[in-house]
């Protein structure tokens, strides 16, 4: 990408985060980036992977996540600064995105103890297709959980249609894959950076994250890739599904003093696996 058009496409995502609570339009996001408004909305789909609206509603949530973890603000004062006029509106498109109610994310303090995934068959129908790849650490990531999980998008939200966390880089594998287009979407959160209340709002933050796709998926398709995990940067769509906790704390509550091996077998292949990804109720 030519550093012009990133630079244009950066000024424009700092002239989001410093305007969440304005009601922001597409001419507004292309003047700072000094782009014509067709033009901008094409340079920004291809620097980030997702249109300046949609990338302008997960800064949204994701501020909306912070305010949630770090201040007493009501719901509603919260649903106001960052731009929504219905408190409705933002509590339907909150749990969406994120997995649980505002209300649930400030409970659990902005962690989740397990991720569901869509069985409803309305995002695709599960198939014989299988996907398997591997996951592994750019030269300036730590090691932590790693999740990684199908999405309809290239933002990493809603739920999965399969997803595996792992305790470290290595394999993953997805039988009975729906039919679909889906993004394969790695991200990794340490222990210590979630003891730092990880978020884009914070310099120190350290949330690693990879993407592959989109893939078409038929009923027969056998699909192999290979994901790095990078440390997440200003042109990362935000990560708005909740993590898992991975403090030691929450092992202990969970009944787990010591780490554990999580694998499963397939075939003579053995993968990092984890329980945390189940079932939608």
């Amino acid at each position: 990408m030519e550093q012009s058009v990133e630079l244009a496409v950066k000024r424009a995502i700092m002239m989001m985060q410093e305007n969440l609570g304005e009601q922001l339009t597409v001419e507004d996001m292309a003047r700072a980036a000094m782009f014509s408004k067709f033009h901008f909305s094409r340079i920004f789909l291809r620097a980030t992977g997702v249109s300046p609206g949609r990338f302008l509603s997960a800064l949204r949530l994701q501020r909306a996540k912070h305010l949630l973890r770090s201040t007493k603000l009501n719901v509603a004062d919260i649903s106001l600064r960052v731009g929504y006029n219905s408190l409705g509106t933002f509590s339907s498109r909150f749990t969406r995105s994120v997995g649980m109610s505002p209300t649930a994310y400030r409970r659990l303090a902005g962690f989740a103890t397990h991720i569901p995934i869509d069985r409803s068959g309305r995002l695709g129908q599960p198939s014989a297709a299988r996907v398997s790849g591997e996951i592994r650490l750019g030269p300036a990531v730590e090691p932590g959980l790693i999740f990684v999980g199908m999405f309809p998008d290239r933002i990493p939200e809603g739920r999965p249609v399969s997803c595996a966390v792992l305790t470290e880089p290595g394999c993953f594998h997805f039988e009975s894959v729906p039919t679909g287009s889906w993004y394969l979407l790695a991200q990794s959160v340490t222990e210590k950076s979630q003891q730092m209340m990880w978020d884009h709002d914070a310099p120190d933050q350290r949330i690693s994250v990879a993407t592959h796709g989109p893939l078409t998926v038929r009923s027969d398709t056998v699909v192999e890739a290979e994901l790095t995990l990078q440390p997440a940067g200003t042109l990362d769509p935000p990560v708005l599904l909740a993590l898992l906790d991975v403090r030691p704390e929450a092992s202990t509550e969970r009944g787990h003093t010591e780490p554990r091996p999580l694998l499963q077998t397939i075939g003579r292949r053995q993968f990092p696996w984890t329980r945390a990804c189940r079932p939608a109720a």
